[in-house]
């Protein structure tokens, strides 16, 4: 349930109003004349050229949003009127994406509602016109960074997570698709969970619970910044119950009961890590910082439901470098004494990291609320699909995991 705001701002009501009523913060340019396509972009945003993010965006409908977003930026005068446009243009990016999977307003194009990729690609058009805008003023990189941050939050659903009064309190993150040079089609389950479960109304046996959700980038950078902790925080002493989810491993769930504090990999730029996860300052956190945090969702009950499709499984697995030793090894049975962590159940990825820092700041924060991970099946196309943007069976598959996901929620909840 968010509010009327946000959907005026799907509208560009509230960008209208700002023209309107600062006509001396804006002017009649062109996108020639203000964007540089010469400047660098992220590794993410050169991605948005190729064949298949195109026509993503041209069958969802949301290829509207990278020109028109352009055309208003070439129209503003003041880093004051920037802020308004960026937080407005991003706040309405996620509450289209929203209204698309929950089936609000117009589809757009033929590509169905369920799929989470629209959003992605558009927020990179949005992010990629900030970091090539040539404004008609002096514009500190700093300010610029700050701009471009702020349409990741708001476009991500961060900045805009509201609990109404009376209600049990529910919050779900997803993440962006990843590995995507591997296949630029790529799809993330989690992300079109959090798309199609914000604002849900769940029933319990106890009243009814609201869900609201965001989303998170797959690249370190924001995480080592804080962004989770930040999105997080606020909201964490008042919440029922909280789950990170992300896309795991073939044809299986899996909740993770230990996350383990270590990060390795390669994100969606590109950039590597393996280090040990960083907390920011000033963010609440255990001292000293423990090398596993396990979750306090009700793992069993959720294991012995019947959910949907896919199996589900406790996995109480870690890999550690066990007290004394200086070689990692595999502890199907979670963590021993005095260990350092490798990875937790759910690997050494951003999946882990999220997870670990939830359940971190939970602890920290000295709560008892049940929270922790849950890694969906891999979203998988028909064997016999290597080129076409979806099928019926990746359909079908997105269905069923969005579907048992929710279900997973509700017996947790009971």
């Amino acid at each position: 349930m968010r509010t009327v705001l946000r959907r005026l701002l799907t509208c560009g009501i509230v960008v209208g109003s700002l023209i309107a009523a600062a006509p001396l913060a804006f002017a009649q340019t062109t996108s020639s004349d203000c964007v540089d396509r010469t400047v660098p972009v992220t590794v993410s945003e050169r991605r948005l050229d190729l064949a298949v993010p195109q026509e993503v965006l041209r069958r969802s409908g949301f290829d509207r949003f990278g020109p028109r977003f352009e055309t208003l930026l070439c129209a503003l005068r003041t880093k004051q009127a920037a802020s308004a446009l960026v937080r407005a243009e991003g706040a309405g990016l996620w509450r289209s994406a929203v209204d698309r999977v929950q089936g609000r307003g117009p589809a757009g194009g033929d590509l169905t509602r369920a799929d989470d990729r629209p959003l992605y690609w558009a927020r990179l058009a949005l992010t990629k016109a900030l970091r090539q805008w040539k404004p008609g003023f002096t514009l500190p990189d700093a300010d610029r960074a700050g701009l471009i941050n702020a349409m990741e939050t708001s476009s991500r659903g961060q900045d805009s997570v509201s609990f109404p009064p009376g209600l049990k309190r529910v919050m779900v993150s997803g993440f962006d698709p990843f590995q995507l040079d591997g296949d630029i089609r790529r799809s993330n389950p989690s992300g079109a969970t959090a798309l199609a479960l914000d604002g849900v109304i769940i029933k319990t046996p106890t009243g009814p619970a609201i869900v609201q959700t965001a989303m998170f980038p797959v690249l370190w950078g924001p995480f080592e910044a804080g962004m989770v902790e930040r999105t997080f925080l606020a909201q964490m002493p008042k919440l029922t119950m909280f789950t990170t989810v992300s896309q795991g491993r073939v044809g299986r769930i899996d909740i993770e009961r230990y996350n383990g504090r270590w990060h390795t990999g390669l994100d969606n730029d590109n950039e590597t890590r393996a280090t040990t996860i960083p907390i920011p300052a000033g963010i609440p956190t255990v001292t000293p910082q423990p090398e596993f945090v396990s979750t306090t969702l009700p793992h069993a009950k959720i294991v012995a439901a019947t959910t949907g499709r896919f199996p589900v499984f406790d996995n109480t697995s870690v890999t550690e470098i066990p007290a004394g030793a200086t070689t990692p090894v595999v502890s199907p049975t979670g963590p021993t004494p005095g260990s350092t962590a490798r990875a937790g159940g759910g690997g050494s990825y951003l999946s882990n990291e999220i997870a670990y820092r939830t359940t971190l700041l939970r602890d920290a924060l000295k709560l008892t609320t049940p929270g922790g991970h849950v890694h969906t099946p891999v979203l998988q196309f028909a064997p016999d699909n290597t080129t076409a943007i979806t099928d019926p069976v990746f359909e079908q598959n997105r269905t069923d995991i969005v579907a048992q996901v929710k279900k997973i929620i509700e017996v947790a909840l009971s």
